[in-house]
């Protein structure tokens, strides 16, 4: 039943007063049944945090993937340097020549911006080199781990229609509440509603805005993928010609392991354009699915970068002073 309710909690968590009853009520559950399994789960660090989670770009942050090289004996310090930058969400040593792979944004109000604030860090760290790969298009990200079983190995992507939104200051406030883990209460939304002076009402008339315009994907129970028995993650990357990245960036987001899949740029030093992130349960598991991958799409040039080393991972959070204190600090 512990595994039905984390695929439950990830593909969906309601946004209503009494949310785990309703989880409750679709797993034929108590409430206190699944309120005690889910503080379990979170006891056992299989639960990272359940909250919303929102699109970097829609809120005007920028934002990229990027890659540095960095020689083996300032991996550790490098790592380091790179985390102290509240706009570095995840951090991993790769399997590669460019070893740190970080995700990095700045906020809409930066004074460095996204380069400068990057090419900083190449010289604080040391790197050799470094590539920086924003997305050019986004075909997936989602990330979702079949707990159950049961999940297809393709799934249709569904086309996302958003309303237009200016954010207000309430819708500001709303999204610095909902970003937050929530407490594993019968009303674990209560302490947001009293601190804005909101009505429930209100508030997730406000949470739904968000949810309608794309600004909040979802909001939703996110895993520490490896306590949760998935042991390997691979970045598969693809060398596809211009004229193909669409269709083969499409087929590739069907598969349900996937989780996360771009068109990026290419550089002289790095051929591939299309990246893919596999999520599974052994690295023999991700290696056959992208073999599988590979004879699909016909592509015979690209690449597999395991994480060998989780330096960082957590939710980037928004409208945080910490990005103005860091640029200040420089």
């Amino acid at each position: 039943m512990e595994n039905e309710l984390l695929f439950e909690m990830q593909n969906a968590f309601p946004m209503t007063q009494n949310p785990f009853k309703e989880v409750a009520e679709k797993l034929k559950l108590t409430e206190e049944e699944v309120l005690t399994m889910v503080q379990k789960l979170k006891d056992d660090k299989i639960i990272r945090q359940t909250s919303a989670i929102f699109d970097t770009k829609r809120l005007g942050y920028k934002s990229s993937l990027v890659a540095f090289k960095v020689s083996e004996d300032k991996i550790d310090e490098a790592a380091e340097i790179i985390n102290q930058h509240p706009g570095v969400s995840h951090n991993y040593l790769r399997n590669h020549d460019y070893n740190i792979w970080f995700t990095m944004a700045v906020a809409p109000d930066s004074k460095l911006g996204l380069e400068k604030t990057i090419d900083i860090l190449k010289d604080q760290t040391g790197a050799q080199d470094g590539i920086v790969l924003p997305t050019l298009k986004m075909f997936k990200i989602s990330v979702k781990m079949d707990t159950t079983g049961k999940r297809a190995k393709k799934e249709k992507l569904k086309k996302l229609a958003h309303k237009d939104i200016e954010l207000t200051e309430q819708h500001i406030a709303v999204i610095k509440e909902l970003q937050k883990d929530i407490a594993v209460v019968t009303e674990p939304f209560k302490e947001a509603i009293e601190k804005l002076a909101l009505s429930y009402d209100e508030f997730f008339t406000l949470a739904n805005e968000l949810k309608e315009s794309g600004v909040m994907r979802r909001f939703a129970t996110i895993l520490n993928h490896r306590k949760a028995g998935f042991g390997a993650n691979a970045m598969s990357v693809w060398s596809v010609p211009e004229e193909k990245g669409e269709e083969i960036g499409r087929q590739m987001a069907e598969f349900s392991a996937v989780s996360h899949c771009y068109l990026r740029p290419s550089y002289p030093n790095w051929p591939y354009n299309l990246f893919a992130m596999i999520h599974g349960k052994s690295q023999e598991e991700c290696d056959s699915l992208i073999e599988e991958m590979a004879k699909e799409s016909g592509l015979t040039e690209y690449g597999k970068l395991y994480s060998t080393k989780e330096f960082k991972k957590q939710r980037l959070v928004y409208f945080d002073d910490a990005f103005k204190a860091w640029e200040e600090g420089i």
